[in-house]
Protein backbone atom coordinates (compact mmCIF):
# COMPACT_ATOMS: atom_id res chain seq x y z
CA UNK A 1 0.00 0.00 0.00
CA UNK A 2 1.24 3.49 -0.85
CA UNK A 3 0.67 6.95 0.62
CA UNK A 4 -1.43 7.77 -2.42
CA UNK A 5 -3.66 4.75 -1.73
CA UNK A 6 -4.05 5.83 1.91
CA UNK A 7 -5.38 9.16 0.70
CA UNK A 8 -7.58 7.78 -2.06
CA UNK A 9 -9.20 5.26 0.31
CA UNK A 10 -9.49 7.91 3.06
CA UNK A 11 -7.72 5.74 5.60
CA UNK A 12 -5.73 8.54 7.27
CA UNK A 13 -7.16 9.39 10.70
CA UNK A 14 -4.41 11.79 11.78
CA UNK A 15 -2.15 13.95 9.66
CA UNK A 16 0.18 16.56 11.11
CA UNK A 17 3.04 18.83 10.19
CA UNK A 18 5.98 17.59 12.26
CA UNK A 19 9.63 18.36 12.79
CA UNK A 20 10.99 21.91 12.91
CA UNK A 21 7.71 23.53 11.85
CA UNK A 22 5.81 21.85 14.68
CA UNK A 23 8.57 22.71 17.15
CA UNK A 24 8.51 26.35 16.05
CA UNK A 25 12.15 26.03 15.03
CA UNK A 26 11.79 26.34 11.27
CA UNK A 27 14.08 28.50 9.17
CA UNK A 28 13.95 29.52 5.52
CA UNK A 29 15.72 26.27 4.57
CA UNK A 30 13.40 23.96 6.52
CA UNK A 31 11.46 21.23 4.72
CA UNK A 32 7.91 20.28 5.61
CA UNK A 33 7.82 16.91 7.41
CA UNK A 34 4.53 15.04 7.74
CA UNK A 35 3.59 12.36 10.26
CA UNK A 36 0.27 10.69 10.77
CA UNK A 37 -1.82 7.64 11.56
CA UNK A 38 -3.94 5.43 9.31
CA UNK A 39 -6.44 2.66 9.95
CA UNK A 40 -6.11 -0.48 7.87
CA UNK A 41 -9.32 -1.68 6.21
CA UNK A 42 -11.05 -4.35 8.30
CA UNK A 43 -10.32 -7.20 5.90
CA UNK A 44 -6.60 -6.42 5.84
CA UNK A 45 -6.31 -5.95 9.59
CA UNK A 46 -7.93 -9.32 10.29
CA UNK A 47 -6.18 -10.97 7.34
CA UNK A 48 -2.53 -11.54 6.52
CA UNK A 49 -1.69 -8.08 5.19
CA UNK A 50 -0.96 -6.10 8.33
CA UNK A 51 1.18 -3.04 7.51
CA UNK A 52 2.66 -1.24 10.55
CA UNK A 53 4.06 1.80 8.74
CA UNK A 54 4.09 3.53 5.35
CA UNK A 55 6.58 6.21 4.35
CA UNK A 56 8.07 7.90 1.32
CA UNK A 57 11.64 7.26 0.12
CA UNK A 58 13.19 10.12 2.10
CA UNK A 59 11.24 9.26 5.28
CA UNK A 60 10.03 12.84 5.70
CA UNK A 61 6.44 11.61 5.28
CA UNK A 62 5.53 8.76 7.65
CA UNK A 63 2.17 7.23 8.60
CA UNK A 64 1.78 4.63 11.36
CA UNK A 65 -1.01 2.09 11.43
CA UNK A 66 -3.30 2.77 14.40
CA UNK A 67 -2.27 -0.41 16.23
CA UNK A 68 1.41 0.42 15.86
CA UNK A 69 0.72 4.01 16.95
CA UNK A 70 -0.96 2.81 20.15
CA UNK A 71 1.74 0.22 20.79
CA UNK A 72 4.44 2.91 20.62
CA UNK A 73 2.40 5.17 22.88
CA UNK A 74 2.29 2.35 25.44
CA UNK A 75 6.10 2.51 25.74
CA UNK A 76 6.15 6.34 25.75
CA UNK A 77 8.03 6.63 22.46
CA UNK A 78 9.06 10.33 22.13
CA UNK A 79 8.22 10.69 18.42
CA UNK A 80 4.75 9.22 18.90
CA UNK A 81 4.00 11.24 22.05
CA UNK A 82 4.97 14.35 20.07
CA UNK A 83 2.60 13.28 17.29
CA UNK A 84 -0.26 12.78 19.77
CA UNK A 85 0.42 16.23 21.25
CA UNK A 86 0.91 18.13 17.99
CA UNK A 87 -0.18 21.79 18.34
CA UNK A 88 -3.58 22.52 16.77
CA UNK A 89 -1.93 24.89 14.29
CA UNK A 90 0.07 21.97 12.88
CA UNK A 91 -2.80 19.46 12.63
CA UNK A 92 -4.00 18.99 9.05
CA UNK A 93 -6.65 16.37 9.82
CA UNK A 94 -7.77 14.51 12.94
CA UNK A 95 -10.58 11.96 13.24
CA UNK A 96 -12.86 12.70 16.24
CA UNK A 97 -12.32 9.16 17.56
CA UNK A 98 -8.72 10.08 18.40
CA UNK A 99 -9.99 12.59 20.97
CA UNK A 100 -10.48 9.52 23.19
CA UNK A 101 -6.71 9.03 23.38
CA UNK A 102 -5.92 11.30 26.31
CA UNK A 103 -2.21 12.14 26.83
CA UNK A 104 -2.64 12.14 30.60
CA UNK A 105 -3.59 8.44 30.42
CA UNK A 106 -0.43 7.67 28.47
CA UNK A 107 2.53 9.59 29.86
CA UNK A 108 4.50 8.07 32.73
CA UNK A 109 7.91 8.03 34.36
CA UNK A 110 9.10 5.97 31.41
CA UNK A 111 9.57 9.33 29.67
CA UNK A 112 12.68 9.91 31.74
CA UNK A 113 14.35 7.03 29.91
CA UNK A 114 12.74 7.40 26.49
CA UNK A 115 13.26 11.15 26.15
CA UNK A 116 16.53 11.09 28.09
CA UNK A 117 18.09 8.26 26.09
CA UNK A 118 16.92 9.83 22.85
CA UNK A 119 18.57 13.10 23.92
CA UNK A 120 21.84 11.36 24.78
CA UNK A 121 21.77 9.55 21.42
CA UNK A 122 21.79 12.97 19.76
CA UNK A 123 24.97 13.85 21.68
CA UNK A 124 26.49 10.59 20.48
CA UNK A 125 25.59 11.44 16.87
CA UNK A 126 27.03 14.93 17.22
CA UNK A 127 30.23 13.48 18.71
CA UNK A 128 30.44 10.88 15.93
CA UNK A 129 30.24 13.60 13.29
CA UNK A 130 32.86 15.65 15.14
CA UNK A 131 35.22 12.66 15.02
CA UNK A 132 34.64 12.17 11.29
CA UNK A 133 35.19 15.83 10.44
CA UNK A 134 38.31 16.22 12.58
CA UNK A 135 39.75 12.85 11.49
CA UNK A 136 38.96 12.36 7.80
CA UNK A 137 40.02 9.08 6.19
CA UNK A 138 41.92 9.25 2.89
CA UNK A 139 40.00 7.90 -0.08
CA UNK A 140 42.94 5.72 -1.11
CA UNK A 141 42.60 2.62 1.01
CA UNK A 142 45.69 1.42 2.87
CA UNK A 143 46.85 -2.14 2.32
CA UNK A 144 48.10 -4.65 4.86
CA UNK A 145 51.65 -3.48 4.12
CA UNK A 146 51.00 -0.26 6.07
CA UNK A 147 50.34 -2.34 9.21
CA UNK A 148 53.49 -4.49 9.06
CA UNK A 149 56.74 -3.83 10.95
CA UNK A 150 60.21 -5.39 10.80
CA UNK A 151 62.89 -5.60 13.50
CA UNK A 152 65.74 -3.32 12.50
CA UNK A 153 69.00 -2.62 14.35
CA UNK A 154 67.91 -2.22 18.01
CA UNK A 155 64.28 -1.39 17.26
CA UNK A 156 61.71 -1.75 14.51
CA UNK A 157 60.63 0.15 11.43
CA UNK A 158 57.65 -0.04 9.11
CA UNK A 159 57.82 -2.70 6.42
CA UNK A 160 57.46 -0.06 3.71
CA UNK A 161 60.50 1.78 5.08
CA UNK A 162 62.41 -1.49 5.36
CA UNK A 163 61.70 -2.38 1.72
CA UNK A 164 62.86 1.08 0.69
CA UNK A 165 66.13 0.72 2.61
CA UNK A 166 66.78 -2.77 1.20
CA UNK A 167 65.71 -1.67 -2.29
CA UNK A 168 63.43 -4.65 -2.70
CA UNK A 169 59.76 -5.33 -3.39
CA UNK A 170 57.14 -7.05 -1.26
CA UNK A 171 56.57 -9.51 -4.13
CA UNK A 172 60.16 -10.78 -3.67
CA UNK A 173 59.60 -11.59 0.00
CA UNK A 174 58.33 -14.71 1.73
CA UNK A 175 56.84 -15.35 5.15
CA UNK A 176 56.61 -18.41 7.40
CA UNK A 177 54.70 -18.96 10.64
CA UNK A 178 56.66 -18.95 13.88
CA UNK A 179 55.05 -21.29 16.47
CA UNK A 180 53.71 -19.68 19.66
CA UNK A 181 54.26 -16.14 18.31
CA UNK A 182 50.92 -14.67 17.23
CA UNK A 183 51.05 -12.46 14.10
CA UNK A 184 54.86 -12.68 13.96
CA UNK A 185 56.48 -14.28 10.91
CA UNK A 186 59.92 -15.18 9.67
CA UNK A 187 60.82 -12.79 6.82
CA UNK A 188 62.83 -13.92 3.78
CA UNK A 189 63.87 -11.81 0.82
CA UNK A 190 65.18 -13.19 -2.49
CA UNK A 191 63.76 -12.24 -5.89
CA UNK A 192 65.18 -15.41 -7.46
CA UNK A 193 63.33 -17.97 -5.31
CA UNK A 194 59.76 -17.20 -6.37
CA UNK A 195 58.29 -16.39 -2.98
CA UNK A 196 54.54 -15.73 -2.71
CA UNK A 197 55.06 -12.17 -1.52
CA UNK A 198 53.76 -10.64 1.68
CA UNK A 199 50.30 -10.04 0.13
CA UNK A 200 48.79 -11.27 -3.12
CA UNK A 201 47.25 -7.88 -3.98
CA UNK A 202 46.44 -4.47 -2.46
CA UNK A 203 42.94 -5.79 -1.69
CA UNK A 204 44.18 -8.78 0.32
CA UNK A 205 42.80 -9.08 3.84
CA UNK A 206 45.55 -11.32 5.17
CA UNK A 207 49.23 -11.96 4.63
CA UNK A 208 50.54 -14.74 2.34
CA UNK A 209 52.77 -17.61 3.42
CA UNK A 210 55.51 -19.13 1.29
CA UNK A 211 57.19 -22.50 1.09
CA UNK A 212 60.77 -21.75 2.22
CA UNK A 213 63.69 -24.18 1.72
CA UNK A 214 65.09 -25.29 5.10
CA UNK A 215 68.56 -24.02 4.31
CA UNK A 216 67.35 -20.44 3.77
CA UNK A 217 68.03 -17.96 6.57
CA UNK A 218 65.47 -15.28 7.55
CA UNK A 219 66.49 -11.64 7.18
CA UNK A 220 64.36 -10.69 10.15
CA UNK A 221 60.98 -10.93 11.86
CA UNK A 222 57.79 -9.32 10.56
CA UNK A 223 54.94 -8.30 12.84
CA UNK A 224 51.46 -7.82 11.33
CA UNK A 225 49.28 -5.51 13.45
CA UNK A 226 46.12 -7.42 12.55
CA UNK A 227 43.88 -5.70 15.09
CA UNK A 228 45.04 -2.27 13.90
CA UNK A 229 44.30 -3.27 10.31
CA UNK A 230 40.81 -4.54 11.23
CA UNK A 231 40.03 -1.30 13.11
CA UNK A 232 41.22 0.73 10.13
CA UNK A 233 39.02 -1.25 7.71
CA UNK A 234 35.98 -0.65 9.91
CA UNK A 235 36.78 3.06 10.25
CA UNK A 236 37.38 3.36 6.50
CA UNK A 237 34.03 1.76 5.65
CA UNK A 238 32.10 3.81 8.23
CA UNK A 239 33.68 7.06 7.07
CA UNK A 240 33.07 6.62 3.35
CA UNK A 241 29.58 5.20 3.90
CA UNK A 242 28.90 8.37 5.90
CA UNK A 243 30.32 10.58 3.11
CA UNK A 244 28.06 8.84 0.59
CA UNK A 245 24.91 9.13 2.71
CA UNK A 246 25.47 12.33 4.68
CA UNK A 247 22.99 15.19 4.55
CA UNK A 248 24.97 17.75 2.57
CA UNK A 249 22.97 20.73 3.84
CA UNK A 250 23.70 19.78 7.47
CA UNK A 251 27.33 19.04 6.67
CA UNK A 252 27.77 22.41 4.96
CA UNK A 253 26.16 24.11 7.97
CA UNK A 254 28.64 22.32 10.23
CA UNK A 255 31.53 23.45 8.06
CA UNK A 256 30.13 26.97 7.98
CA UNK A 257 29.97 27.46 11.76
CA UNK A 258 33.38 25.81 12.08
CA UNK A 259 32.75 24.04 15.40
CA UNK A 260 33.14 20.54 13.91
CA UNK A 261 30.06 19.00 15.51
CA UNK A 262 26.52 18.47 14.27
CA UNK A 263 24.83 21.48 15.84
CA UNK A 264 21.37 20.28 14.81
CA UNK A 265 21.81 17.11 16.85
CA UNK A 266 22.92 19.18 19.83
CA UNK A 267 19.89 21.46 19.44
CA UNK A 268 17.60 18.42 19.62
CA UNK A 269 19.47 17.20 22.71
CA UNK A 270 18.37 20.31 24.59
CA UNK A 271 14.86 20.24 23.12
CA UNK A 272 14.34 16.67 24.31
CA UNK A 273 15.83 17.22 27.77
CA UNK A 274 13.68 20.31 28.30
CA UNK A 275 10.56 18.43 27.17
CA UNK A 276 11.40 15.64 29.62
CA UNK A 277 11.80 18.17 32.46
CA UNK A 278 8.35 19.62 31.63
CA UNK A 279 6.82 16.13 31.65
CA UNK A 280 8.33 15.39 35.06
CA UNK A 281 7.35 18.75 36.57
CA UNK A 282 4.01 19.50 34.92
CA UNK A 283 2.86 16.27 33.24
CA UNK A 284 2.75 18.15 29.94
CA UNK A 285 4.18 17.50 26.50
CA UNK A 286 4.87 20.83 24.84
CA UNK A 287 5.87 20.21 21.24
CA UNK A 288 6.15 23.86 20.27
CA UNK A 289 9.19 25.20 22.06
CA UNK A 290 9.09 28.51 23.95
CA UNK A 291 12.84 29.20 23.65
CA UNK A 292 13.26 29.30 19.86
CA UNK A 293 16.13 31.83 19.95
CA UNK A 294 18.24 29.76 22.34
CA UNK A 295 17.73 26.51 20.43
CA UNK A 296 18.46 28.13 17.08
CA UNK A 297 21.61 29.69 18.53
CA UNK A 298 22.82 26.15 19.29
CA UNK A 299 22.00 25.10 15.74
CA UNK A 300 23.94 28.12 14.45
CA UNK A 301 27.06 26.93 16.30
CA UNK A 302 27.26 29.80 18.77
CA UNK A 303 28.51 27.52 21.57
CA UNK A 304 31.64 25.45 21.96
CA UNK A 305 31.11 21.70 22.00
CA UNK A 306 32.44 21.20 25.54
CA UNK A 307 30.27 24.07 26.77
CA UNK A 308 27.19 22.33 25.39
CA UNK A 309 28.15 19.04 27.03
CA UNK A 310 28.40 20.81 30.39
CA UNK A 311 25.03 22.49 29.90
CA UNK A 312 23.44 19.21 28.79
CA UNK A 313 24.72 17.49 31.94
CA UNK A 314 23.06 20.20 34.05
CA UNK A 315 19.79 19.67 32.14
CA UNK A 316 20.08 15.92 32.68
CA UNK A 317 20.45 16.45 36.44
CA UNK A 318 17.41 18.74 36.37
CA UNK A 319 15.47 16.04 34.54
CA UNK A 320 16.47 13.40 37.12
CA UNK A 321 15.24 15.61 39.96
CA UNK A 322 11.97 16.37 38.17
CA UNK A 323 11.13 12.67 37.86
CA UNK A 324 12.27 11.86 41.40
CA UNK A 325 9.59 14.12 42.86
CA UNK A 326 6.97 13.50 40.15
CA UNK A 327 3.74 11.68 40.99
CA UNK A 328 3.35 10.41 37.42
CA UNK A 329 2.38 6.76 37.03
CA UNK A 330 5.43 4.49 36.90
CA UNK A 331 4.37 2.94 33.59
CA UNK A 332 1.42 3.38 31.23
CA UNK A 333 -1.59 1.21 31.99
CA UNK A 334 -1.22 -1.22 29.10
CA UNK A 335 -4.56 -2.91 29.87
CA UNK A 336 -6.35 0.43 29.61
CA UNK A 337 -4.51 1.32 26.37
CA UNK A 338 -5.40 -2.07 24.93
CA UNK A 339 -9.10 -1.55 25.74
CA UNK A 340 -8.95 1.96 24.26
CA UNK A 341 -7.32 0.59 21.07
CA UNK A 342 -10.03 -2.04 20.64
CA UNK A 343 -12.90 0.39 21.24
CA UNK A 344 -11.61 3.01 18.81
CA UNK A 345 -10.87 0.47 16.06
CA UNK A 346 -14.20 -1.25 16.56
CA UNK A 347 -16.08 2.05 16.41
CA UNK A 348 -14.16 3.13 13.32
CA UNK A 349 -15.07 -0.07 11.45
CA UNK A 350 -18.73 0.36 12.45
CA UNK A 351 -18.72 3.92 11.08
CA UNK A 352 -17.21 2.68 7.83
CA UNK A 353 -20.03 0.19 7.42
CA UNK A 354 -22.74 2.84 7.75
Amino acid sequence: MTIQELKEKKLIILECISGSKAYGLETAESDTDIKGVFMLPKEEFYGLKYIPQISNETNDIVYYEFGRFMELLSVNNPNILELLNTPKTSIIHKHPLLDNVKPELIISKLCKNTFGKFALSQIKKAKSLKKKIVNPVDKERKSILSFCYVNYKQGSISLLKYLEIKQTKQEDCGLINIPHMKNIYGLFCDKNLGYAGIIKSKLSNDISLSSIPKEEKPVGLLYFNKEGYSSYCKEYKEYWDWVEKRNEARYENTQKHGKNYDAKNMMHTFRLLEMAIEIGNRKEINVQRPNRDFLLSIKAGEYEYQELLTMAKEKQNEMDKAFEKSDLQEKPNVKLINEMTFKIRNEYYKLKEI
